[in-house]
Order: structure tokens, then sequence, then C-alpha cells
């Protein structure tokens, strides 16, 4: 065979033919760019939000270390920075309980000496100044600062209070540095690092203790940073273990150890039924863009088989007419893609701050352009065009050139086809739906391509329809608002010192709107109980949480509670006015308040877990078992022991916003005429009430005007903020949804739009055939309206069973590993569409004829000589 050069030939005919066809040009980029946006959209999204999230949970954990040594002391740290496995060690030690100056009530602010690696793996960076270094220097963030009042200057005076080992000291320091207060920070809280030479200075008084009395001054939390982010856990029992120490509770040399659980990898371990649903979701998107463009690339080389024909009559081979396709639809490529990459990255950006705003409000998004982004969104897209293009161009290939100009929508298909035979006449709405069966494929992929927009814009509003207002609300707060004093907020109730004022209390009844509300009283160190052996043996409270008070000999064994002389336990009881006690969750038992009237009757609390689950394990007592409680009363200089034996009516659980009383083992609720018998003095713990729903927001003003002006150390919390953020998630889900079913709506309704005009356009003889023989023009424009109908019926049917097995497999598994959701099956959005396809469906085929119809009849009847 005799070589020639044609690649310029093939070039021409290829860019000639891309001239004459610039609707379908047109319609091919957009498909183009809307699929790549689609693409980069994700990508940019996907990867810009697990940065910016994890940056940002990083940001409320505390910090970016991997594992944690939780309370240890110098001989335990430096047994173990030397273990193989850990990168980076950061030394950080508490250098008081507390910081007890009166601006803190409302913030905590803590008091710390960290290394150079701690600073760095905490996140300080210093806006001005420099690390402390002299005895009397620290650092602060501008937050505390402000609180101070002092100026952010180098030198500035400051004076701390500070709480050492249950003594309170004040000492003069000055600043020299700060850094920019984190919005974003999990917890509230202020933070002030001393230099180590303090720590030198006052050696003696930072001794360490916490293993005989729980006083965390003085200890360290070791930071600790590996290799990666995989396998934490087990890297730091290896840490823990292979240097000597225990990780057993109980060992007298235990090591209090745990992970980050910001970082990604860890938080989805801890959660794999997400993952599915999750994924599903993923692929039903990217599997929407790729039947799209593949349906466009398909219609719009079957639309121009007959050129490729008359290419083959005078002699270009198949390899040629390959290359053809293949160069126009890289050549579309190259304008598509680049708008699609450059809209989905914005797109995508605009979307990340959405994603993070309601537990990451404060989240600084600061993605840049990952060329991951680009190179990802760019192949699929390629990958995706020349799939796409595979099948059209084999087709264009291999067909004869008599068949490719004869070709007709639809007759390419190979056997013999089948006469139909009706008696019926030419009605219209039968023409239809057998012009719409001579390209089975392309309907279907039209109506898939549809109809996945639609089911994804359903799951969207499934989504945000199953977020469930009642069960968010009432997880943190079960009435309108709550009254307290400010420590109350930030800390566990103690007693008197943070007790909530009979003032506070009567101003707030005394409010327009005021409805009902209820006190709640209680202590810390007022009551023990008797011990049992059933009691949970593993030195935790009632809560779970580790003890906080010296652990002593009892009458339980070896069981480490906590106990006073005579071998009780510690308790904690709390006396509820007729309001709070009447909004108790019942568990089991009975709920009986004539019963707890009567002063022989008592409730045990059981903690949730985060589904609102009981934690039953934590549970001392059985239904009907006797609790004996016990007291000294202080009766004129005189300790008077007394005991109160009760009967456990049922279990309970209470839904607020704070953990009540700390250290204690068991704890119970009684009536509040009950409770104030048991003690001498009882204190307010905090009071919840409700107002009219015209006046929350008139008493939320109130309360803030108030506790900023006239009671400043108290302070409150309220239904509408946890409202106002759940409405946010729900706003942030249907943006999100919303967009993205928009851009595949728009792929879809082009899809749609393209395969009615190469229908009509490949189908202009066989039109000219049918007018010549009597149909009228009008009759013609039914037959296509019909067709665009059939569309429209086959896309309802399509997406409504789409959207409900999607809704089952997707929207359901995500709803229910949602503690705050409760999945909702919903159908209303499809319906709220289907006009809307009406209208598509009766306008695009009548306003891509009127365009198409400009030749007379007879030269349509020659387009094929």
């Amino acid at each position: 065979m005799i070589k020639v050069k044609n690649s310029k030939a093939v070039r021409n005919l290829s860019d000639k033919s891309l001239k004459a066809n610039k609707i379908r040009n047109i319609i091919a980029v957009i498909a183009i760019a809307l699929t790549t946006l689609l693409f980069t959209s994700l990508f940019t999204m996907g990867i810009g939000a697990m940065e910016s999230f994890q940056q940002a949970t990083m940001r409320q954990a505390g910090g970016l270390g991997q594992g944690y040594l939780k309370y240890i002391n110098d001989e335990e740290f430096n047994h173990i920075k030397d273990h193989p496995l850990i990168k980076e060690i950061a030394y950080s030690r508490l250098l008081s309980g507390k910081v007890t100056n009166e601006q803190f009530l409302k913030r905590r602010a803590e008091f710390w000496y960290h290394d150079d690696v701690g600073l760095k793996l905490g996140l300080i960076e210093l806006e001005k100044g420099h690390k402390p270094v002299a005895e009397n220097e620290v650092i602060a963030d501008s937050k505390t600062l402000q609180l101070l009042g002092t100026p952010l200057k180098e030198g500035a005076p400051l004076s701390l209070k500070l709480e050492v080992h249950g003594k309170m000291v004040q000492r003069e320091f000055i600043l020299s540095g700060w850094w920019k207060s984190d919005p974003a920070a999990g917890i509230a809280r202020g933070q002030i690092y001393a230099s180590k030479a303090y720590v030198d200075a006052h050696a003696e008084e930072l001794r360490y203790t916490y293993k005989q009395d729980h006083d965390m001054t003085g200890a360290i939390n070791a930071t600790i940073m590996f290799d990666n982010s995989s396998n934490m856990r087990e890297n730091l029992n290896k840490v823990i273990t292979e240097s000597g120490y225990s990780l057993d509770k109980n060992a007298p040399n235990y090591i209090n150890s745990n992970v980050n659980w910001a970082y990604l990898s860890n938080t989805f371990s801890s959660n794999p039924e997400a993952v599915f649903p999750l994924a599903t979701g993923l692929l039903l998107i990217m599997l929407t863009g790729y039947l799209i463009i593949y349906n466009i690339f398909q219609i719009s080389v079957m639309r121009d088989i007959r050129f490729f024909g008359l290419l083959k009559t005078v002699g270009t081979t198949s390899r040629q007419i390959s290359r053809i396709i293949r160069r126009q639809a890289l050549f579309l490529s190259l304008i598509g893609i680049p708008i699609g990459l450059l809209g989905g990255f914005w797109v995508g950006k605009s979307l990340i701050p959405l994603l993070l705003m309601n537990h990451y409000r404060h989240a600084e998004v600061t993605l840049s352009p990952s060329p991951w982004i680009f190179i990802g969104s760019t192949l699929f897209a390629v990958i995706t065009v020349m799939i796409s293009a595979y099948k059209p161009i084999r087709i264009a290939a291999t067909v004869s050139p008599i068949e490719a100009v004869r070709y007709v929508d639809g007759a390419t298909q190979k056997g013999k086809k089948k006469l139909r035979k009706s008696t019926n006449g030419a009605k219209m709405p039968l023409m239809a739906q057998a012009n719409l069966g001579r390209n089975k494929k392309r309907t279907t992929l039209v109506l898939i391509g549809l109809s996945l927009s639609l089911a994804l814009l359903n799951i969207t509003f499934t989504l945000s329809q199953s977020l469930d207002m009642d069960k968010y609300v009432s997880r943190s707060i079960d009435a309108d608002f709550v009254i307290a004093h400010a420590g109350y907020f930030q800390e566990h109730f103690t007693g008197p010192d943070n007790a909530t004022t009979e003032s506070y209390i009567q101003a707030v009844q005394a409010q327009p709107g005021f409805e009902e509300g209820g006190r709640l009283y209680s202590g810390s160190n007022l009551l023990t109980a008797d011990c049992k052996e059933t009691l949970k043996g593993d030195g935790t409270d009632a809560r779970g949480n580790l003890s906080a008070t010296p652990v002593g000999i009892n009458a339980c064994g070896s069981l480490p509670y906590d106990t006073d002389a005579r071998g009780n336990i510690s308790a904690a009881a709390y006396g509820l006015e007729e309001f709070p006690l009447h909004r108790l969750q019942l568990i089991d038992g009975e709920l009986d308040y004539g019963k707890l009237a009567s002063g022989k009757y008592i409730l045990e609390n059981v903690i949730l877990d985060n589904d609102g689950n009981p934690k039953m394990e934590y549970s001392a007592y059985k239904i009907g078992e006797k609790v004996v409680l016990h007291n000294y009363m202080d009766t004129a200089k005189v300790q008077e022991y007394t005991s109160h034996e009760f009967t456990v009516l049922g279990h309970v659980a209470r839904k607020g916003i704070n953990n009540g009383v700390i250290g204690a083992n068991v704890e119970f609720f009684l009536p509040a005429d009950i409770y104030k018998t048991l003690v001498k003095k009882p204190t307010v713990m905090s009071y919840d009430f409700n107002v009219s729903n015209s006046k929350e927001k008139t008493m939320e003003s109130f309360l803030k005007n108030y506790t900023g002006v006239k009671e400043r150390t108290m302070h409150y919390r309220s239904k509408s903020t946890v409202i106002t953020a759940l409405l946010g998630m729900r706003n942030t889900i249907l943006m999100i949804g919303g967009m993205l079913s928009v851009i595949i709506g728009l792929i879809g309704t082009l899809n749609f739009a393209n395969a009615l005009l190469t229908s009509i356009l490949t189908r202009h003889q066989e039109f000219a055939i049918l007018q010549s023989i009597g149909m009228t023009n009008k009759q013609l424009k039914t037959m296509l309206i019909y067709e665009g109908l059939y569309y429209v019926l086959g896309t309802s049917t399509c997406s409504i069973l789409l959207g409900s097995l999607f809704s089952v497999l997707i929207a359901r598994p995500l709803s229910n590993v949602m503690w705050f959701m409760s999945y909702k099956f919903i159908i209303w959005p499809l319906i709220l569409v289907l006009p809307v396809l009406l209208v598509l469906g009766i306008c695009l085929p009548l306003a891509i004829y009127s365009l198409s119809n400009k030749k007379t009849i007879v030269e349509r009847l020659r387009t094929a000589e």
C-alpha cells in the first residue's frame, strides 16, 4: 500500500466539519463545560472541605497533636520521649488549676507552660512580640488580654490570681507577646503561657501530686506526633506499653492517653455506617455526569453520520474518520474543560464555607488552587469524553457508505425490522410513541440523565426535612431558657460559690411573656450513699468519668470508689421543682409524682449516649431496691449524722447543657421539697423556664442586657441559639444539594434539547415526505409535542422510582447515623418540578422545530440525493 501524507487533509476536514456544525459545537462545549464544572466543584469541595474541616476540627480539638499522654510526671515523660515511634513530642505543664480573676467568670482562663514544640502543635503563632523567657514574662491570646484590660503592647503589666494546689496566689507579670484568639476553638477558654524560668523558680509549688489527689497542677500533658496519622491508637498504645507502663486504669503504672479525634482517618473509621451512603451519593453524581456527556457525544456524532458516509465514498478510511471525530472531541474539550475548571473551582470554593458553617462557623477557608483538583477533573472529563466518543466513532468508522448516506434516526439497528400494522390510523400520539422507540438506547439515556438530577434534588430535600428540630434542641436544652451562674456553664456545679441568685430569678419572672419555670437544687460533697457490691468497679463516677477526689478504703472490698470515714461512697441528689421534674425522661420504672412527694421514693439518674440511648451500665440500683443517703447536718456547731432511706421508683434522664455535680458515684432526683430536708442550706443550681413564642426575642434581649450590666456573674442559654444552628445546617444542605441539582439539571435539560434537535434534524427528509402526502404543519408540531410529553412522562416515572430508591439507600442510612436526624420519606419535591418539565416538554420541541424548519419541502426531499 502506498503511504500518503494525509494528516493535513484530515485536520482540514475535521476543522471544516467543526465550522459547519456551530449549533452542535455550542451544545457540546456547554455540555463538557457543565460536566467538568460538576466534577471540579466536587473535587474542590471534597479536597477543600477535608482540609478546612480537618484544620477547623484541629483548632477545636486544641492542636495538631496525634496522640496525648495525660497527667504524667517528669520521670515518665523522660522515659517515654525517646521511643522510636515518636517523631515529635511536646512538653506542656499546667501551672495553675484555675485563674480566678473576676474577669474570667464567663470565659475561663488557663495558665500553662509550653515548650517550642508545644506552641507549634498548639497552633500558637504570635502576631507580635516573642515567646516568654524571663520568669515574669507571659504570652496570651487577644481575647484574654482584652478581658483583663491589658493593652496589646510588649511590656504591658498584668496581674493574675492563681489557684495552686488549693491555695490562692497573686503574681505580677509583663506581656512579651500575644496571638489572635481563635473563634473556632472548641472551648472558649483563655490561654496564658509562662516561661521555663517561671517553672524552675516555682518547682516546689508545682510539685506533682495528681496520683494522690487528682490535682492537675504541676502535671504534664505530652503531645505526640507520629510519622503519619494511620493507626494512631495502636501506635500510642505501643509507646506506653513498650516504655514499661500500663493501659489498665487500676494498675499503679497506668498512663491515661487519647488520640486526636480531629484527624479524618480516625473520625471516618469510627463511623463506618456513613461510608456506604456517602460513597453511593458521590457515585450517583459522577455517574450522572458521565451518562450525560456520553449521550451528548453519541448524539452529535450520530447526527453527522451522513457526512462520514460521504467521506467513505471518496476513499476516506475508517482510521481517518476515527481521527477526525477524535480530533473534534479533543478540540471541543479544549474549549469546554478550562471553562468548567474555572467555574467549578469558584462554585466549589464558594460552597466550602457552607459545609463548615454549622459546627465551624468561624473556620477560615484558605483553599489554594490545588493542582490535584484540576488534574483530577481534567483527567475525568477527558477520559469521559474519549469513552463517550468510542462507540459512536466505531459506528461511524464501520458503517457502510450506503447505510450512512441513507441514515434516518434509529435506522442503523441491525436485523430485520418488524412491520407495524395498525387499525387506528396515523394518530399523532401513536406516531410519537413509535418515533421514541426507534432509538431506545438514546431515549433511555435522556430519561436517566434528567431523572438522576431530580433524584438528587429529592435526596437533598429528604435530608433537610429529616433534621429533627425537637431531637436536636431537646438534646442540649429542654426549656426555652436556662439561667444560672456564669461558672455553671463552664464547669461542674460546686455549690454556693456559683449559685443562681434569687434576684436574677425574680427579674426573669417579672418579664412579659414568662409562662412557667422551676429551680434545680444541688451541691457537691453534701451526700453519701451506702456502698454496693454491684457498683461498677473501674474508678468512674455516675457519668463514666474518672473520679476527681481521693480514693479511699471502702466497704466494697477493693473497688476504687471515693468513700468517707464510714465507708460510704460519694452521691449527688438534685431537687427539682415541678416544672423541671415533669420534664424528666423516663427510661424504666414509673414516674409517679404522688409517690415521689411522699418522701419514700427516689429516681436514679442515667446518662444518655450521643444517640440518646441510656448507658444502663452506669446504673447502680435496680427498680425497687433501697437507697440510703447520709448527710452531716451542722446543727449548733455539732455535726449530726443523718440517714434517709428511699426506694428506687425508676431510672430517668435529664437533657441539659451542664454535667451537674462532679465526683459523685451515683446521682438521684427528688422533688425540691424533699431535697430541702436533706441539706441545711439548699442551693439553686439553675432555673429553667418557658416564655410565650412572641416574647422569646424580647426575653433574650433582656437577659443579655441584665447579665451584662446588673449581675455580670450570671449568664444564660436559650433554645433559639440551638435552633439557629440547626436552621443553618438545613439551609446548608439545601444550598449545596440544590446547587449540584441545578448543575446536573442544566446538563440534563441540555441533553434533552440536544436529543430533540438531533431527532428533528435527522428526520427532515422524513418530515418532508409526511408533509408531501398531506400531513399539516400543525399535525407535525402536535406529534413533536407528544414526543416531548412522553419524555416528561418517562422522566416523571423514572425520577419517582429512582428518587424513592436513593432515598432508601442514601438518605435513610445517613439519617440513621446522625443523632439529630429522623428519616422522613418525601416525594413532593419531584411533584413540584413536574410543571417545569411539562413546559420544557411542550416548548422545546416547538422552538427547535421552528429554528430548523427553514427549507421548503422540495429542498428537504432532495437532501439525500
